[in-house]
């Protein structure tokens, strides 16, 4: 006979767990590492989980509160309502960066109410979906879904009870990133992103964004996946784009989708243009072969969901404490409002069936995130082959009902957006009440948590995606000559960024798309124009996210995000509603994920070097070396130790935290007047300021202290 589970605090217990002050540190911590989650899916497409070192934070935080002004101690119970709530925040960014950079590409703006009420209706949706599935993935469960981020997260709250100094290594991991970020991109003390052109190999180059948080981000997820994430990128730099360059350098003529000759073209041109689509395509695969390879466990779950909700109808027993969650008439109701709000929202362009979609897509999705997190946990939980089988899906049907208008674009992404919202918060929320329920937590508290962290998160993430997007964007003189009809254009918009301070004049909005008259597409490439009173085009509007400039015109760097995700998610929608895509790009990615997987390789890391610069893999590569030199002297368990709470661990998130955040604060120089060139001191650095093996210096040496800490034993 089995003895029965006994969590840390007895359900007799009466702790001190949903309190003001725990909730606003929840807040604030889900803020925080929600920005920083969504910047770093915005330039490699992936994020890392927020629980532990949320936790590991909070239990410091209180500690020194306590010590410096006498508060009391908090509880393990509202250590653990912090990470609660504040875990909410990476998962709702994960989403959001997965999706709605996508409208950009689409030719719209970024708009913040479409984006909040995507954000917070997906949100609230995971958690709701959720909470009937608690007993029986959770409770019944207990044993063979080991949920591994949520248990490691219960031992660090129980360990934190008894003290030590995991908190000043996440507080050390955070500034140094902080730091170095700020020197690096700020003050412009040595090159961000050294690089190397080969010569005697026409189109080959290689180079390294050398950032803390790329750094940290290898750290994590190990050797193993960055060297497949690096062998995608080794192929694009090394094969694919000096292939293009060799074959294609003899063409007379533009080769579809490009519009100039590939003999003409730099390497990024070529990137852009070729190598995207291919990588788009192996992206789709990996994820949609991760989904079909899941589709037992997609089953089992759905099955074991629908049996939950339909078993909630019982004798009425009385609930101790920790078997006390918020009632399924609240669930319902809920649920009932979120299709009513999703089918008024008028930013959405959601009818009622694209509503009931998203109930029905959320559920089987959340049910089937949630058992897969338990199973594998976060990191290898397919969301993003969720996502684009929920967007094939919609856009199939509606193809086959004939909506394929610009609004029905954005509703079709709006219904893949909130699914991808609510089935990766539904996952993090699963974890979140596996902690609650290893360390004796109230369900109906952790829940009420979730719902607060999910829309204060939700909030800010629009406002952080928006902020990222404006101070990267160019408005480029360098534009064709070509006059339009202004009297068709109603829309007006002033110049904004440093070239606003310039010209202070309104201007009408030209959207150019791949539907545009041929005789435009002849003289302007698709994206969005200023037009003045007179007709003629006077601005290309380049956006930070996706955009092709990363200079401004008077020569000036900036920081563009390549968001893969979200281009899939575009291509995906164009593809198939205007039927004009470059297939056989596609197709080479799609053969290319299948191959991998036949030799027994995910094709899902490798497709994510394939899409993105190499300059992104190779520092995520470096990353995944330290942790290999770190843990080849450790015994089994000690490296197993570290793989969720190790001192290494715990850094590298410290690393991602504090680089993540400077890249946003530095962002907001770019919108305040004149405070970006004040702090440029790349003048004062001469030679060293441009010196590519300076930089891999700096870099290193931050590398060597991650390796450094790394080799200390866990506490």
């Amino acid at each position: 006979m089995s003895t029965p589970f006994k969590p840390f605090v007895a359900a007799s217990e009466r702790l001190k767990e949903f309190s003001l002050g725990p909730i606003i540190m929840g807040v604030i911590l889900g803020i925080l590492f929600g920005a920083s989650s969504l910047y770093l899916a915005l330039k490699v497409g992936m994020t890392v989980s927020a629980s532990i070192p949320v936790a590991v934070l909070s239990i410091t935080l209180f500690k020194g509160l306590s010590k410096m002004f006498g508060f009391r101690k908090a509880t393990i119970l509202e250590n653990n309502m912090v990470q609660t709530t504040g875990s909410a925040g990476e998962s709702i960014a994960f989403g959001v960066a997965v999706t709605m950079p996508a409208l950009l590409i689409l030719g719209y703006d970024l708009d913040l109410g479409r984006i909040m009420t995507v954000s917070i209706l997906g949100g609230l949706i995971g958690v709701l979906m959720m909470i009937p599935l608690r007993q029986a993935l959770i409770v019944k469960e207990h044993g063979k879904l080991i949920y591994p981020e949520g248990t490691a997260c219960a031992e660090v709250l129980i360990v934190g009870e008894k003290g030590g100094s995991s908190g000043k290594i996440v507080f050390g991991g955070f500034f140094l990133g902080l730091i170095y970020k700020f020197f690096n991109v700020g003050m412009h003390l040595w090159k961000d992103v050294p690089e190397k052109v080969f010569s005697f190999f026409k189109g080959s180059a290689v180079s390294a964004e050398v950032s803390p948080e790329l750094l940290g981000v290898g750290y994590i997820i190990g050797l193993r996946t960055a060297a497949i994430m690096m062998g995608g990128g080794v192929l694009s730099s090394f094969v694919l784009i000096p292939m293009i360059s060799l074959f294609g350098g003899a063409l007379t003529e533009p080769l579809f989708p490009a519009k100039v000759l590939i003999k003409d073209m730099e390497i990024h041109d070529i990137w852009r243009n070729y190598v995207l689509y291919i990588g788009a395509g192996a992206v789709a695969a990996g994820g949609i072969i991760s989904l079909f390879q899941s589709l037992p466990t997609i089953i089992h779950g759905a099955k074991s969901g629908l049996k939950s909700v339909m078993g909630a109808k019982g004798p009425v027993v009385e609930k101790t404490r920790t078997e006390d969650d918020l009632p399924i008439s609240f669930v319902i109701i809920g649920t009932l409002l979120m299709v009513g709000a999703l089918w008024f929202a008028p930013a959405l362009h959601i009818n009622f069936l694209s509503a009931i979609m998203i109930v029905l897509f959320g559920f089987l999705f959340v049910t089937v995130s949630s058992r897969l997190t338990g199973e594998i946990g976060s990191s290898s939980n397919p969301i993003s082959g969720m996502t684009v089988a929920t967007l094939l899906l919609t856009c199939l049907v509606f193809l086959a009902v004939g909506w394929i208008g610009p609004e029905h674009r954005v509703g079709a992404l709006s219904i893949a957006a909130v699914v991808c919202i609510a089935a990766s918060n539904g996952g993090t929320t699963s974890q979140d009440l596996k902690t609650g329920y290893l360390v004796g937590a109230t369900p109906k508290y952790q829940q009420m948590g979730l719902l607060i962290g999910a829309v204060t998160s939700a909030i800010v993430i629009g406002y952080s995606l928006k902020l990222l997007n404006d101070a990267s964007t160019v408005y480029s003189k360098k534009v064709p000559a070509y006059t339009v009809n202004v009297s068709e254009l109603k829309e007006k918009q002033k110049v904004g960024g440093p070239e606003g301070r310039l010209d202070s004049a309104e201007y009408y909005v030209y959207q150019v798309t791949e539907q545009s008259a041929p005789e435009v597409l002849a003289a302007l490439t698709p994206g969005k124009y200023l037009v003045n009173d007179a007709g003629a085009v006077t601005y290309l509007v380049d956006p930070g996210i996706n955009g092709s400039l990363n200079k401004r015109d008077d020569g000036t760097s900036v920081t563009k995000y390549e968001a893969p995700k979200a281009r899939l998610m575009s291509l995906i929608i164009d593809g198939i509603l205007t039927q004009k895509l470059p297939w056989g790009l596609v197709l080479l990615g799609v053969f290319l994920a299948v191959v991998l997987e036949l030799c027994g390789i995910s094709a899902l890391p490798f497709a994510v070097g394939v899409y993105l610069p190499i300059a992104a893999s190779a520092p995520i590569f470096v990353g995944g070396v330290v942790r290999w030199l770190v843990e080849r002297k450790k015994s089994v368990n000690e490296a197993h130790q570290d793989s969720e709470t190790g001192p290494g661990i715990l850094f590298s998130s410290g690393l991602i935290a504090g680089g993540a955040i400077a890249g946003i604060l530095l962002a907001l120089t770019q919108v305040l007047e004149g405070v970006a060139g004040k702090m440029d001191f790349s003048a004062a650095m001469g030679s060293l300021g441009t010196s590519d093996l300076f930089s891999l210096v700096i870099f290193l040496a931050m590398a060597g202290v991650l390796f450094a800490i790394g080799r200390r034993k866990p506490e």
